[in-house]
């Protein structure tokens, strides 16, 4: 296992749309397992492999409270969301330390691969379906600033990019 750079906000590849896994293969495995490793020590709930620079849809998450329930969802697609929706404060590892609202829908029903390559149906609501939800954006290119204001994400963009200079100094 190996703890992989994540990429930050505004980096152009985190626009970049993921392409399906074609196989769940020895590849995938070890993607996963460094996924996961990379998620825990950045004290995440969700990684998307988008978020490493590699572009498949592949996403882990872990919303357990002793961070000891990884779920992996490969190719994951959306069946079913919920009519209502809420307000949520949301963070992302590749936006560290800004946090905002965005609207989700309450419950989701995703249709995914899981980590043997199993087809199944997730069912979730609270704080799962936000990250699922979350996390499927990224393998479409989306960060969730982009749901925020122009004003907030120029100046979200200006503080990233400040940062960014300050760490290369």
């Amino acid at each position: 296992m190996a703890l992989l750079p994540i990429l930050c906000f505004p980096d152009p590849r985190l626009h970049t749309v993921a392409t399906p896994v074609a196989v769940v293969d020895v590849r995938i495995k070890t993607l996963i397992a460094d996924l996961l490793q990379t998620m825990y020590d950045a004290k995440g709930i969700g990684l998307a492999a988008t978020q490493v620079d590699v572009h498949e849809r592949l996403i882990v998450i872990d919303v357990s409270e002793e961070r000891d329930q990884p779920l992996v969802l490969i190719n994951p697609q959306l069946v079913w969301a919920s009519p209502e929706r809420h307000l949520n404060e949301e963070g992302c590892l590749s936006v560290p330390g800004i946090y905002d609202g965005v609207e989700r829908f309450d419950e989701v029903k995703v249709s995914a691969l899981d980590a043997d390559g199993v087809s199944r149906i997730i069912e979730a609501d609270g704080l799962l379906a936000v990250c699922v939800q979350h996390e499927m954006d990224h393998l479409m290119g989306k960060v969730f600033v982009e749901y925020l204001s122009p004003l907030k994400r120029n100046r979200i963009k200006k503080k990233m990019l400040k940062a960014l200079r300050e760490e290369q100094r």
